[in-house]
């Protein structure tokens, strides 16, 4: 990671205005141009470090790195399995994440649309729109819950 360049910052972090699972950090430390490769932390060297593991992980899992200083592309997940419920797809996110669009990939999850603690206002309205109870898929992945949805389905969902 040493050849690479690394721009670190500091934000002041104010106090949420309500409880959040997501925890806001003061320090960032992040590999320019490469806008995936980061780390936050509390303190300047923590964050480093954080860069650093994150950076570990990412080298474990590739054949090669990007060359020190070259912009590097954004990388989208695939999206194969939600394409099967294309459908199901819209009218999830319009009723259940409340949003006019959203892009899903296979690796997208509930907590991709929240800060609560718990997902469990989702299930609920998963439960309320779908008749379907999702709470047993703890990652909250949007590809299992719709293939749960999917073979679920004996009558068709309620309309708003």
């Amino acid at each position: 990671m040493e050849d690479y360049p690394v721009h670190i910052s500091f934000q002041s972090v104010a106090e949420p205005l309500h409880r959040s699972r997501l925890k806001p950090f003061p320090w960032t430390a992040s590999i320019i141009n490469w806008p995936a490769m980061a780390g936050g932390a509390n303190s300047r060297l923590e964050a480093l470090e954080e860069l650093r593991k994150n950076f570990e992980r990412f080298r474990a899992t590739k054949a090669s790195l990007p060359r020190p200083g070259v912009k590097v592309p954004v990388e989208f997940a695939t999206s194969a399995r939600v394409s099967q419920h294309s459908e199901l797809s819209k009218d999830f996110v319009k009723r259940v994440l409340d949003l006019d669009w959203a892009w899903i990939s296979d690796e997208s999850s509930l907590c991709d649309f929240h800060d609560d603690e718990t997902n469990e206002s989702f299930i609920e309205r998963i439960r309320d729109i779908y008749g379907v109870d999702v709470s047993n898929i703890s990652s909250g992945n949007l590809a299992d819950i719709f293939d749960r949805i999917s073979g679920n389905r004996a009558v068709p969902p309620k309309p708003n």
